[in-house]
């Protein structure tokens, strides 16, 4: 699997994101995924919100969070909330990067994918093609941020190892290997979290199927049947 990080221009709130990808991208090789950071999505959809002055900034950041989340618990550092099934801190509204502004999360990075991954096929007459919208976030007990998928297009998000062998012929019965945030993990790696003005990455080789239409909720699993149930218990009784 090869990542190509592509350096670009500052990308602009309003601007067409198409066109952007365009000058960006000359070609895309057959059977490839483009990756495509949330932040100009969500610029390109106008999802941000500017302040004059810093207590209104934090009053209006606080109602927004709320207001993008399924669930918001304040914790010391930030709010922990769940948003479209994922566990994230402030419901993706984020300062980083955003030139004074807040920028929230892509209004539905799913369908966002799908349309990009539509334009991109029929202009560079491609048969096999895979977008993915990335973002951040941590996990529980560990330093620093890795990729996650936001939504992804052309590819399935979900290999199923269950009820198949392993080398010694053990059925399994839970493995199944997350494609699409492995994918979003390794080029949000290559692209950069800080001034490297990577927004977008060509991946190739990737060890992914190639699909036309998706389950937008293969990743998605109940709480209530997640490994960290027992610490996220007191939460989902407040939920």
């Amino acid at each position: 699997m090869k990542i190509t990080p592509i350096k670009t221009r500052i990308f602009r709130e309003d601007e067409n994101l198409l066109e952007f990808i365009l000058q960006n991208v000359k070609r895309i090789p057959e059977s490839s995924i483009l990756v495509v950071t949330s932040k100009i999505v969500a610029l390109s959809e106008g999802r941000v919100a500017e302040f004059k002055n810093t207590k209104e900034k934090i009053r209006q950041k606080i109602r927004l969070i709320k207001k993008e989340s399924d669930f918001a618990l304040k914790t010391k550092y930030v709010w922990l909330t769940i948003k479209d099934g994922m566990v994230m801190a402030n419901a993706g509204v984020d300062e980083s990067n955003a030139d004074g502004k807040i920028i929230l999360l892509p209004k539905d990075s799913f369908q966002s994918a799908d349309l990009i991954r539509k334009k991109l096929k029929k202009i560079f007459k491609l048969k096999k093609l895979g977008v993915l919208i990335t973002d951040s976030r941590v996990f529980p007990l560990r330093a620093g941020t890795v990729g996650v998928a936001l939504g992804y297009a052309g590819f399935k998000g979900v290999r199923d190892y269950r009820d198949t062998p392993d080398i010694f012929g053990r059925i399994l019965k839970m493995s199944r290997t997350d494609v699409a945030d492995s994918l979003a993990t390794s080029a949000v790696l290559s692209m950069g979290e800080g001034k490297e003005q990577q927004p977008l990455a060509l991946i190739s080789d990737a060890p992914a199927l190639f699909v036309d239409k998706i389950d937008k909720k293969e990743l998605l699993i109940d709480p209530k049947e997640d490994l960290y149930l027992p610490i996220f218990r007191s939460i989902l009784k407040k939920w």
